[in-house]
């Protein structure tokens, strides 16, 4: 008999002390997202504080194409709003890229341009934004992954709490330019 109640209250103890660290894995892996949304719209902020002075060396160059510095500035100004109002909410990230895309498209047509200094020092700048932003974001996503799949997977779904998260996902993603040492 006295085994029988030793057996209960080690068992006791045993589910005690799961519960525990369940609860407590959840919570490590909530901070973890706050954490890695937290990194993630630094960059984001890094990105939208470059876009001016590459517009500003580029409009040196293609003063003509006033539509696209326009369209640009609309698209960071929607970009910047949205990261204010709702930290996870990135989709107005996918225009601003596109737009992005674009301009270094056009400079490709400007000779002078692409061998601006201030021109490649900030091209190469928003590449190094863009490998943070990638980077920040796979690192959220994995803890996304992990958010979702322990309050989903049973038992750890008893004991762990809170609404599923959506994963950071871009419609375009900014790549380094290509270089040609053909000419």
């Amino acid at each position: 008999m006295i085994q029988l109640v030793w057996f209960f209250v080690i068992l006791a103890l045993i589910l005690l002390i799961w519960g525990i660290s369940t609860y407590n894995r959840g919570i490590t892996v909530r901070q973890n997202i706050r954490e890695c949304r937290a990194n993630i719209d630094v960059q984001l902020k890094r990105r939208h504080d470059l876009i001016p002075q590459l517009v500003a060396v580029v409009r040196g160059y293609a003063q003509h194409e006033q539509e696209l510095f326009e369209s640009i500035a609309e698209a960071r100004a929607k970009a910047m709003v949205e990261i204010e109002s709702a930290r996870h909410q990135y989709a107005s990230e996918g225009p601003l890229v596109r737009e992005l895309k674009r301009m270094i498209a056009l400079a490709e047509a400007y000779p002078q341009l692409k061998a601006n200094d201030q021109f490649l020092a900030l091209q190469k700048e928003l590449a190094n934004t863009e490998d943070r932003i990638a980077a920040a974001r796979r690192f959220f996503n994995a803890n996304v992954r992990s958010w979702n799949t322990l309050r989903a997977s049973f038992p750890s779904s008893m004991i762990v709490s809170g609404e599923e998260e959506d994963y950071f996902e871009v419609d375009g993603v900014l790549s380094a330019p290509s270089i040609d040492l053909s000419r």
